[in-house]
């Protein structure tokens, strides 16, 4: 299962500790995450994520991996710059917002349009995103929202 996270680049300090949470819930429930690779709320995702021996990809704007924080495991680079919010978007099962701005709502806009499974977290209020209080709360509902669309696969 591949979880995006959202949000802005550049985050305060509770925005910050929230989508760190988002990326360890994420990797302790053994599911990729995916962000936009760069700093604040995606940094902190991924730093999440990895901290918990998480996998991470990051969907870079620009023409250089080493743009890519430092806990992204795969940087694919995309010179789209803010075009390439739709293929973070379209790379997801479901998707977290954590607070943002402008970037972070055309991202909410494709989920939507797309009907990909929305979550948000102090972010944008709008209807079709899924209002979650905390961290926990958030994945439980991406996990609950793919079971009912029938998107988790178990192997047994």
């Amino acid at each position: 299962m591949r979880i995006g996270v959202i949000g802005a680049s550049r985050c305060n300090k509770k925005i910050a500790r929230i989508a760190y949470q988002v990326g360890k819930e994420i990797a302790k429930r053994k599911a990729i995450l995916i962000c936009g690779g760069l700093g604040g709320v995606m940094e902190e995702a991924a730093r999440g994520a990895k901290e918990n021996k998480g996998l991470t990809i990051g969907i870079l704007p620009g023409f250089s991996s080493s743009d890519a924080n430092s806990y992204i495991d795969i940087p694919i680079v995309t010179g789209m710059d803010h075009g390439r919010n739709i293929i973070v978007v379209r790379s997801c099962d479901a998707i977290i917002a954590v607070g943002g701005r402008e970037g972070t709502l055309s991202e909410i806009a494709f989920a939507l349009k797309l009907r990909i499974p929305l979550i948000g977290i102090e972010t944008w209020e709008i209807e079709g995103v899924i209002k979650a209080d905390d961290a926990q709360a958030a994945v439980s509902h991406a996990f609950q929202a793919l079971k009912r669309e029938k998107k988790i696969v178990r192997c047994t």
